[in-house]
């Protein structure tokens, strides 16, 4: 026991070791950033993830209490450890775990502060609303808008907030009311630990039908190389059989070596001769 964690009150001392249970009990222990999920959403993630990971709770420096009394790897873990940060354990491996998350998240309406993650576009056409003041609303959040049979239309396709910038409280009140709902929300993943491993999201982050294309293709030019290479495998045995009688046929034909399996060919070749020979000096 770490000398510091001894006099941690008991309501605490029993958090780490919750703790610590709980990372003993799954071979896959990560960290997800929790913030800005409202806790209906949270819950329903929780419902969503029902038998294949549960998500625990934890104040920052209990995680930090818990990890540096495992020790070892985990201590590569803490770093991790920052802002609304919560734990996940899963017996999934750590490429599907990061796949269910990703899925799970949903869209929501951007609330003012809040980073755009994409260029966030409101198209040209007509909308529900009639004449009144969210022309005006919509023009200071710099949606060109008018008044067309009866409706308000915007004018023209706009990108209201850049990738990365900043959403103010007049386009985030436009953005509602229009419907547009910009912000992914789900649990993300800052790190995990699985079976002596840390893997960050950019590593579990595929995409997966590149590799299936690299896999087929590295399998494709492994078996041509066995082939052209007359190296016999169960799976190419077939193939460099198969080449190496249509070679021995062209040898035997071009030779020529007469046996019963080729004469046919041989005596096919020496009438297609002929005829160019005959044709050659008709010419002449």
């Amino acid at each position: 026991m770490a000398l510091y964690t001894q006099h941690l009150p008991d309501w605490k001392r029993q958090e780490v070791e919750a703790i610590k249970e709980k990372t003993g009990e799954f071979t896959l222990v990560g960290l997800v950033d929790v913030y800005g999920i409202p806790a209906a959403q949270l819950q329903q993630i929780r419902r969503n993830l029902r038998g294949i990971a549960v998500i625990k709770m934890a104040r920052n420096t209990l995680m930090h209490h818990s990890f540096d009394e495992l020790g070892g790897d985990f201590e590569n873990v803490r770093k991790y450890i920052n802002g609304n940060t919560a734990l996940i354990y899963s017996n999934e491996n750590p490429f599907r775990l990061y796949k269910l998350l990703v899925q799970n998240r949903t869209k929501m309406a951007a609330k003012a502060g809040q980073t755009a993650p994409e260029d966030i576009v409101v198209a040209k056409g007509p909308t529900t609303f009639k004449p009144g003041p969210i022309v005006g609303e919509l023009q200071q959040a710099g949606i060109p808008a008018a008044i067309q049979g009866g409706k308000v239309q915007i004018k023209e396709t706009k990108t209201v907030v850049k990738k990365g910038g900043v959403i103010n409280a007049k386009q985030a009140d436009v953005l509602a009311k229009l419907g547009v709902k910009p912000m992914d929300v789900g649990l993300v993943i800052q790190v995990v630990f699985y079976q002596g491993s840390v893997f960050e999201p950019e590593v579990l982050n595929v995409d997966e039908a590149a590799i299936l294309a690299q896999v087929q293709l590295a399998a494709a030019q492994a078996f041509n190389l066995s082939v052209n290479a007359a190296i016999p495998t169960a799976e190419t045995i077939g193939a460099i059989l198969t080449k190496a009688e249509r070679e021995a046929r062209s040898l035997g034909v071009e030779a020529p070596v007469y046996a019963k399996e080729i004469v046919g060919a041989i005596i096919g070749k020496a009438y297609r001769e002929t005829a160019a020979v005959q044709t050659a000096v008709g010419e002449y």
